[in-house]
């Protein structure tokens, strides 16, 4: 951390000095990392600093180096300091403070809450059905926040991957009739009547938990426009098998759907009944995006097969 980085630290947080703790992980594809500073006579002991540097040279894990990446990438931050300056305040469920941002350069700084020192201190590889309900709330709470809102200054269309910024991967997909239902996929989520924000990359990944099973969530590069049940297909995706997914399908639905009501000032069957209706077309958006980024993805299986063509049949 440069000494101009380190005085907006100490300046925002009141502390007398500060020191690095540890790099939590570096940002994809080499553009910077997510470190965790300690803090002396602070109010708080530590913060986490997002540090977003514009690489040279371009170093994508899948060889996906290209202006469109990195241009997606480049919006994604801006999206972000955008989603914490104007609108993560208005957020029902649990993320993390942000106390300052700051871009210079080619640089950008934000410094936020360290949610570990707030409790939610807790990761996930697995997850029981009433961890993966608190996580099925949190989605909740968050599109409930803000059901009807324009996303000014965010992505238009929530999810890293959606259909429009992902060309590339549309391009050599193999699957012909996937990859001509694309389009009227992408249009019809779009063109759903009720809209919220979407996280946008809401994986098990990005959920931290409390010892007794609180939810925060992580990671705003990608919150937009469009149908909850993008995160919520997203979600189940990437914590559950294919027979579970299967097995468990109207039950993740009903305790989804059961606290977006609760959340809400009065019911809204319209809603719920569209949302559900759209809940298999968005796993085969996002089964699209798999199939053309990484053919051989474990996320690829015979429930996210069927039920694709099964969107498609009914197009």
């Amino acid at each position: 951390m440069n000494d101009y980085l380190r005085s907006l630290v100490l300046q925002v947080t009141g502390a007398s000095s500060l020191f690095e703790k540890e790099v939590i992980q570096e940002l994809w594809s080499g553009y910077g990392n997510i470190m965790r500073v300690g803090l002396e006579n602070a109010s708080v002991d530590s913060v986490v600093i997002k540090h977003v540097q514009m690489p040279v040279n371009k170093n994508h894990p899948r060889g996906w180096n290209t202006d469109i990446g990195h241009q997606r990438k480049v919006k994604s931050y801006q999206v972000e300091t955008n989603w914490y300056e104007r609108y993560s305040k208005n957020s029902a469920a649990r993320l993390p403070e942000c106390l300052a941002i700051e871009a210079k350069g080619d640089e950008v700084l934000m410094v936020m809450e360290d949610l570990d020192a707030a409790g939610y201190h807790l990761r996930k590889s697995f997850v029981t059905w009433e961890e993966i309900a608190q996580c099925l709330a949190w989605l909740a709470r968050f599109h409930a926040s803000y059901l009807g809102k324009k996303p000014d200054g965010l992505w238009e269309v929530g999810t890293y991957w959606h259909l429009e910024t992902r060309p590339q991967e549309l391009a050599v997909l193999n699957d012909q009739k996937l990859k001509e239902a694309a389009p009227i996929i992408d249009k019809k989520l779009n063109s759903c009547k009720y809209k919220t924000f979407v996280h946008g990359d809401a994986k098990l990944a990005n959920f931290c938990f409390t010892a007794s099973g609180q939810v925060g969530g992580l990671d705003f590069q990608y919150v937009g426009g469009g149908c909850g049940m993008k995160d919520v297909a997203y979600f189940i995706g990437s914590c559950l098998n294919e027979d579970e997914c299967e097995r468990l399908e109207a039950q993740i639905l009903d305790t989804y759907f059961e606290h977006l009501q609760g959340e809400m000032n009065e019911r809204n069957k319209g809603l719920e009944i569209e949302w559900r209706s759209l809940y298999r077309v968005a796993w085969a958006d996002f089964h699209r995006f798999i199939k053309g980024w990484s053919p051989g993805h474990w996320k690829i299986n015979s429930y996210s097969e069927r039920i694709t063509a099964e969107v498609i049949k009914n197009l």
